[in-house]
């Protein structure tokens, strides 16, 4: 079969999603190429803009790579489309050759512990949507508690912590929406404490993380001594790898430093397993309940059978995303992913069982991996799907109506208020000029409808 066009849709305007479109178009191929991208958000760009902490600029400049691609003109955006919704995999199959997934992960992973549904008891995903302002998500949060706990001890741990013991003043420079700001700045918090299971060698967060908690306006860093009572693996990790290397000297210099007076404490507590969040007996979260671990001399922890308490009002799980299911695409509920083999979908055979490629279809990012590693990784993920797509040009769709304009059709007869680039700048301009009176980059227009509103020029 021989074929001179591909035509692509790929659900998901995130990273993944761009940089797999950006990938086959610079990529050897003898066939023309023309890329449609879907988003059920009205803006793209995904996690970057929806799941980075406002105060990460440097973070946020891959949002800059991002527009360049977009901004060539050789890729269409639908934003405002849910897939399942307002079009199908059979809608896709009528309209291109074949599709991508990159729908990411945006939920938060569970934490089976006694007293994690208490109220007080929150995901950090939803917590990290609300003060990125994501528009499907409520306009308040419950900033109650005077002392709070954060589960985890990767990145979003951390941004969960910073955001929580943070000044809300000192977020003014940023492009924090007005209400997450006047929620912030009416939190009565005093005290985050942030659990992990292992010692400090093992932390999941990156030197610059770490780094940036220590320079926050009157927030006291705690760390306790007893954390530091290293065992050969953990010494060996220090001197072997530069970047445990920075984090224990970063941890050390805040061993040294006088602490006491300013008004907020953000505590890291290492050697601590999550047992029970304890109710205060109105169904609330009262205390946490943690046992003491202790290096096992091979690199992880054996409980010690010591158990703790703490007294909080709120806990943030922080424990990693999870993936969600697509209409019509088949789903591993224990991993939160599409089932793939190097980003060609496979689906099980069901008089065999056998898995089976489901031609056409293929996956890249956190939907076909698991929400690991950082947004660069992305781009290696992306490379190996599309090198599968490429090859399997033989076992592509054969849709029967792939002009370009009999999507805009299909969209416009559904009655569905999708947004394109030309939306994007329309709306990307709009907040840069909600920020510019303020001297802010950008001030995010949180509402769905006004989003949509302003990108369609109504």
């Amino acid at each position: 079969m021989t074929r001179n066009k591909l035509r692509l849709a790929i659900v998901g305007a995130g990273p993944a999603g761009i940089y797999a479109a950006d990938i086959l178009l610079k990529a050897e191929r003898n066939f023309d190429v023309s890329i449609d991208l879907f988003d059920h958000l009205p803006a793209p760009y995904g996690l970057v803009r929806y799941g980075v902490a406002p105060d990460h600029p440097r973070i946020k400049g891959i949002i800059t790579a991002l527009r360049e691609v977009l901004d060539r003109g050789d890729i269409r955006i639908f934003g405002n489309v849910h897939f399942g919704e307002d079009i199908t995999l059979d809608d896709l199959k009528k309209h291109y050759n074949a599709v991508i997934f990159a729908t990411g992960a945006v939920r938060d992973a569970s934490l089976p512990i006694p007293g994690i549904e208490l109220e007080g008891s929150y995901g950090a995903a939803d917590f990290v949507s609300w003060f990125d302002g994501h528009p499907d998500f409520p306009r308040t949060w419950p900033l109650e508690a005077e002392s709070v706990a954060v589960i985890g001890n990767g990145n979003v741990a951390l941004d969960v912590s910073r955001i929580l013991a943070k000044h809300a003043d000192d977020l003014l420079s940023t492009e924090i929406p007005a209400n997450v700001y006047e929620g912030l700045q009416a939190s009565p918090v005093t005290d985050v404490h942030v659990f992990g299971r292992r010692g400090p060698t093992s932390v999941k967060f990156t030197p610059l993380e770490l780094r940036e908690l220590g320079e926050l306006r009157d927030v006291d860093m705690i760390v306790y001594d007893e954390d530091f009572d290293y065992d050969d693996a953990a010494r060996a990790a220090v001197s072997g790898n530069k970047q445990v290397f920075v984090i224990d000297k970063v941890l050390n210099q805040w061993r040294q430093r006088e602490t006491g007076n300013a008004s907020r404490r953000l505590h890291l507590h290492f050697f601590a397993k999550p047992l029970e969040i304890a109710d205060d007996g109105t169904g609330r979260v009262g205390a946490i309940r943690y046992e003491r671990t202790a290096p096992d001399g091979e690199g992880g922890v054996v409980g010690t059978g010591e158990i703790r308490e703490i007294p909080i009002q709120a806990i943030y799980r922080a424990v990693g995303y999870f993936g969600s299911p697509l209409a019509g695409v088949p789903f591993d509920d224990s991993y939160g992913v599409i089932p793939n083999h190097e980003g060609q979908v496979l689906t099980h055979d069901a008089e065999t069982g056998e898995a089976r490629q489901l031609y056409g279809v293929y996956a890249t990012g956190w939907i076909k991996r698991g929400p690991v590693g950082l947004i660069g990784h992305t781009k290696s993920d992306a490379m190996e799907t599309v090198k599968h797509l490429i090859n399997d040009l033989g076992n592509w769709w054969s849709p029967e109506s792939p002009s370009e304009e009999s999507v805009v059709e299909l969209l416009e007869s559904r009655g569905i208020a999708y947004t394109d680039l030309d939306g994007w700048h329309r709306l990307d301009e709009h907040e840069k000029a909600l920020g510019e009176p303020e001297g802010r980059a950008r001030i995010k227009v949180v509402p769905r409808d006004e989003m949509v509103e302003i990108s369609r020029g109504e």
